[in-house]
């Protein structure tokens, strides 16, 4: 595993983080065959890009701690934190707290911070510069976290549109990082060795939202980025989607089924979107040499996802922790495969950096009825509010109408993955979800969820 070293080698930034109800520390992962998970990443195609969990980790599960006041007096609390303080940090300077007062309750938050992450330091010919368009967004952020971690200089290129300014704003003021507000609608000039190209929305709400802004994107942007791409001889990787098969009626689905799919539908603006780039990509690629690669991400779930973007796995954690009864679309025996982000991150760097120029399924095998996740959430809901002792109450799972061209069967193929990529997924679904409601609990705690 590559050594990770700070950015000033004044200030030791391997700390100790220990949290309260949300113990970074306490959280044992493991795989689907029991061995423990302590990286993330892998070590093939020559060279190596592991990093610790617990570090990745650290930068969506901060450490924090809430203080309550004695019998309303909320002066008393200032003193109380400084000691709180300096014992959960044990004194340590490149620390800083992030306070929020609870007036409800009379309790103020922490939430403890370092100034940045400890890096890889790559010597200039094995470091990257990497543009991320999207980098902002709930996947982009994640990658961003694992190429800056790795030591390779990051652009992210965002609008803000889905994407949020704090997913990436730990990383403000790295020599190694640089954020540019800019729609990929719109040309972009800079010099780069790899594109990760992730600018669109995602979410049925958001892409259905302005259904001409999401087909624009799709095709001006990966017109442009392609461009920038033929220009500089950089590497160019683009994120589909399985939503490029429509309603399969293969089941599960390989890369070379082409799908049975509405183009007028309301979700095509997005599925027709995905499938017009992916034959750009194939045209820059026979026609121009580009270096394409081409990942058809399934649904991928984690922290840093918005909590209101109308995806089941949001929409059912955000339900049970707030007491809310669970709404499952249609009779739940719909079904989805769910991978965890980590998994979904150490795809794409894979893909990345191999040979293979064909398109990618990535996702996780394991297909669930809709039914069976809901309940799956709302046991583990019940599991981490219980472990405060404050267990909320259980839920109970109702049904809304089935909306519009929503596939009934989601299952990938994953066989080419796991040949030229030597790639499959560690992470379990159930570990996942626990990590993702420690996510959400705590944005909850702290009053902005």
């Amino acid at each position: 595993m590559a050594s990770l070293s700070p950015l000033s080698p004044s200030v030791d930034y391997d700390l100790p983080l220990r949290m309260s109800a949300s113990n970074v520390e306490a959280i044992r992962t493991v795989d689907k065959n029991g061995k423990e998970i302590t990286t993330v990443g892998f070590q093939r195609f020559g060279f190596d890009c592991e990093v610790p969990l617990d570090v990745v980790r650290s930068l969506y599960l901060r450490p924090h701690y809430v203080i309550t006041s004695v019998n309303g007096d909320v002066k008393a609390i200032d003193t109380r934190e400084e000691d709180e303080h300096a014992r959960f940090t044990q004194g340590h300077s490149a620390y800083q707290s992030k306070s929020i007062f609870h007036p409800e309750t009379n309790a103020i938050s922490y939430t403890t911070l370092s100034r940045f992450p400890p890096v890889t330091l790559l010597p200039p010919s094995s470091r990257k510069r990497v543009l991320v368009t999207g980098g902002a967004g709930f996947v982009g952020s994640h990658l961003v976290d694992r190429l800056m971690l790795l030591g390779h200089e990051v652009t992210v290129l965002d609008n803000f549109f889905t994407g949020s300014k704090t997913s990436v704003s730990h990383w403000v003021g790295h020599p190694n990082f640089e954020m540019v507000r800019h729609d990929v609608v719109e040309p972009f000039m800079i010099e780069c060795d790899q594109i990760y190209h992730l600018a669109c929305p995602a979410s049925p709400p958001h892409y259905q939202f302005n259904a001409v802004k999401t087909i624009k994107t799709s095709f001006m942007g990966t017109l442009n980025m392609l461009g920038l791409a033929k220009r500089t001889k950089a590497r160019f990787l683009i994120t589909s989607t399985s939503e490029v098969y429509g309603d399969p009626e293969v089941h599960p689905q390989p890369e070379d089924y082409w799908g049975h799919v509405n183009p007028i539908g309301p979700r095509a603006c997005y599925d027709e979107g995905k499938r017009v780039a992916e034959t750009l990509t194939y045209g820059f690629h026979r026609q121009d040499g580009v270096d394409v690669r081409v990942a058809r991400i399934f649904n991928t779930y984690g922290p840093r996802m918005n909590p209101y973007d109308g995806r089941v796995v949001s929409n059912f954690i955000v339900q049970a922790l707030k007491g809310q009864d669970i709404t499952v679309y249609g009779d739940g025996k719909q079904t989805r495969s769910f991978q965890y982000i980590h998994d979904l991150i150490d795809g794409l760097i894979a893909l990345m950096n191999s040979d293979e120029t064909r398109p990618v399924n990535i996702g996780n095998g394991d297909e669930f009825t809709i039914i069976e996740f809901a309940e799956l959430v709302r046991d583990i809901v019940e599991k981490v509010q219980a472990e405060d002792g404050k267990p909320g109450r259980r839920v109970n799972i109702i049904h809304g109408p089935m909306p519009t061209d929503d596939p009934q069967k989601r299952r990938p193929d994953t066989t080419r993955a796991k040949s030229v990529l030597d790639w499959e997924p560690r992470w379990t679904v159930r570990m996942g979800l626990e990590e993702m409601v420690r996510y959400y609990k705590a944005k909850l705690t702290e009053g902005s969820l």
